[in-house]
């Protein structure tokens, strides 16, 4: 069993793409109990929380690239990741222009 790099329609449909105040980052921290310490594109290092929904689908470890939703209240601090990229998800992001290491 080798790793999948082909990349289909169907994962082109189900990725989450950046829209209005969201924000692509990096894991920098593991903090326990579902909390991240992220590196934020914006140049705001924030300690993001892991949703419900995602903390039972995907794991997170450091270097990953994640997008965070900051926070109404505390948007420079806190926010919550919303989705976890993959590899091949992440060079689609690059060609598209959304990220830049």
């Amino acid at each position: 069993m080798g790793k999948r790099k082909v990349i289909s329609e169907d994962e082109l449909s189900d990725m989450v793409l950046p829209q209005g105040s969201d924000v692509l980052g990096i894991a920098e921290k593991m903090l326990g109990f579902d909390r991240i310490l992220v590196k934020c594109q914006d140049g705001c290092i924030r300690n993001c929380r892991i949703r419900g929904k995602m903390k039972r689908r995907a794991w997170i470890r450091q270097g990953d690239v994640v997008l965070v939703s900051p926070w109404d209240f505390q948007s420079e601090t806190r926010g919550d990741i919303v989705w976890r990229y993959k590899k091949n998800q992440i060079q689609i992001l690059k060609d598209k222009g959304f990220f830049t290491e």
